[in-house]
């Protein structure tokens, strides 16, 4: 007991090892993990930090000729770009379009997923297996720009899926479903998903490779047939990497991509499709307005940084997990 104190007790300040002298030893013990960091930390210094920098032009005038710091303040403190935002005709309902489309989307592309995870873990067959689950990582390797023209084509007024909801009676088979404003958020969210639910998936068939197969085997003893083997089990055992996962999503509801929403949307279908990304590259590359358009998505990012420490919070008090 007496060595189990000694040994407990706090060690004397002279004897204490600095942060750095610990940091300086790690990175003599753990160099070649280091040194694999190394190309990732440049990434995101080059690609995500310094481009922060040119965030200031959301509080200026901006003109390339005189250059960043060359060009002057804006007016209202340097908020006259976001004042004109929120005052502009679009401001409704670019956040609601932004909300109705990321809020679908993280509805329906979220946990299926999981769902797909869950139906692939029960099967025991290794080769349909494997099918399945090339069959659904496929459309994540085609090109955005490639999958936008299928979409294209599978609902013009001549296409497959037109012609087959046409025959139902649920649409109009004569005209394209993307001249419809009506559609859009459906024609998004079931293309997404055709293309983004295998490889999501991927993270979580991992997780559930590493569930302890003696759990399942009380659970059979203990009567648990296989639906309450997922619930109880499997579901449990997932639920820190599902948390995650959520929340780096609910992060991004704001951040509805651009380039899939530009290669579908048409002017007959803005007031549905035109979300703050769409109008942040309509004003600064195809109108030259940069600082309007960098101080909209400053505004975006921010609301964005909200939810995700929101989410967190929320989760933490439910769960007892977190992102930190």
């Amino acid at each position: 007991m007496q060595s189990l104190s000694k040994r407990n007790s706090p060690m004397p300040a002279g004897i204490k090892k600095s942060y750095w002298t610990m940091l300086k030893k790690d990175l003599e013990k753990n160099r070649s993990a280091y040194i694999l960091f190394l190309p990732v930390l440049a990434f995101y210094l080059v690609f995500c930090y310094k481009p922060m920098y040119g965030l200031i032009i959301a509080f200026k005038d901006f003109t390339p000729y005189k250059g960043i710091l060359g060009s002057p303040w804006a007016d209202s403190f340097g908020f006259e770009h976001f004042m004109d935002f929120f005052g502009s005709v679009y401001f409704g309902r670019l956040i609601r379009n932004t909300l109705v489309l990321s809020i679908t989307n993280l509805l329906v592309t979220f946990p299926a997923p999981i769902v797909l995870a869950l139906l692939l873990n029960e099967v025991r067959c290794r080769k349909y297996k494997g099918l399945l689950q090339t069959l659904t990582y496929l459309p994540h390797f085609i090109s955005m720009v490639v999958i936008c023209s299928m979409v294209r084509m599978f609902v013009d007024h001549n296409g497959f899926i037109t012609q087959l909801l046409a025959g139902m009676g649920l649409i109009d088979g004569n005209l394209s479903m993307l001249s419809d404003k009506n559609y859009f958020v459906s024609i998004y969210v079931v293309s997404g998903l055709w293309q983004t639910i295998g490889w999501s998936a991927i993270i979580y068939i991992s997780a559930l490779a590493g569930v302890d197969q003696e759990l399942y085997e009380a659970a059979r003893i203990d009567g648990a047939n296989r639906w309450k083997q997922t619930l109880h089990v499997t579901l449990p055992a997932i639920m820190m990497t599902i948390i995650m996962m959520f929340i780096m999503r609910v992060g991004t509801v704001m951040s509805v991509g651009y380039e899939k929403i530009i290669l579908l949307y048409n002017p007959g279908i803005y007031e549905t499709a035109d979300v703050i990304s769409s109008y942040v590259y309509r004003k600064g590359l195809q109108e030259a307005d940069w600082s309007y358009a960098a101080a909209v998505g400053f505004f975006n990012s921010v609301i964005n940084l909200f939810l995700v420490v929101t989410a967190n919070k929320i989760t933490k008090k439910v769960t007892d997990m977190g992102l930190w």
